[in-house]
């Protein structure tokens, strides 16, 4: 895994809770210094994976970006191929589907392509890197990729597995309010207490600036979960199956314009940077 940087990171990252994102697409344009700047679409969590990406270049171009393009990775188009790398470091804007998360890590952990991923982030003011649901949800260290209704707050019945590490510390889940995940995103904290979790509902989303200030955009509501003064966590002395238990979360219901401090975990309206 790839270790936290100490300054913290120039880049941008917008994620949002899946729906639909013509207004994220719009938000994203409108984001970019120039009509022109290279915009890669990154399909990898699909397994229609072109025709995802022929509507979003076109819907993106409409917009008036003129240089979204396809950036495909898959099993035949590796994600260290020279040409991928040498859009990669020419891209303005990176843009991951949704789709099945853990398809991206399974791409793109230990490869060239996401140390790059990581460099520009932190070092390039102007690049940004977006993604809806599965893009989204890959972008922190940790990622909830399995847990339904009732069955996820069962030992057992949720399971995480590693991000792109773009946000330590951090855990999201994509279509929050409308697929009823918030059992297992307590869940999820319970195993990660050193997380912080945000159940992003359809339609809206995050602009994440410094890895830390998270501001909400979109028509629905932000669901904010801290554990960090959590106790009484039965998680280490149940068998798999056994109901899980802890006391003390704490809840922040965030809408449209209003701001999350990733780092002390405050919330309140946005405030001028």
């Amino acid at each position: 895994m790839l270790q936290p940087p100490v300054a913290p990171p120039l880049g941008t990252l917008v994620a949002l809770g899946g729906g639909d994102d013509d207004a994220m697409l719009a938000l994203l344009c409108d984001m970019l210094p120039t009509p022109g700047t290279p915009v890669e679409i990154i399909t990898v969590a699909s397994r229609d994976d072109t025709r995802s990406a022929r509507a979003y270049e076109r819907a993106l171009r409409e917009l008036g970006c003129t240089a979204a393009r396809h950036l495909r990775i898959s099993e035949h188009h590796p994600a260290d191929a020279p040409d991928t790398l040498r859009r990669l470091r020419r891209a303005g804007l990176v843009f991951f589907s949704g789709g099945d998360q853990e398809r991206i890590t399974d791409f793109l952990q230990g490869t060239e392509f996401l140390r790059v991923l990581h460099e520009r982030y932190q070092q390039e003011e102007d690049f940004i890197i977006a993604g809806t649901s599965a893009g989204a949800a890959v972008m922190p260290e940790y990622m909830v990729v399995e847990g339904y209704g009732w069955r996820a707050l069962r030992k057992g019945g949720m399971l995480t597995s590693t991000g792109l590490g773009l946000l330590p510390q951090l855990l999201i889940d994509q279509h929050f309010v409308e697929r009823g995940r918030f059992g297992r995103l307590a869940h999820a904290l319970l195993a990660h207490p050193m997380c912080l979790g945000v159940g992003l509902a359809e339609e809206t989303g995050l602009i994440i600036r410094q890895g830390r200030y998270a501001e909400v955009f979109g028509d629905g509501v932000v669901m904010v979960v801290d554990g960090r003064h959590l106790h009484g966590s039965n998680l280490g002395r149940i068998g798999r199956g056994e109901p899980v238990s802890g006391q003390d979360f704490r809840v922040h219901l965030l809408v449209a314009g209003q701001l999350l401090d990733l780092h002390s975990r405050e919330a309140g309206p946005r405030v001028e940077m």
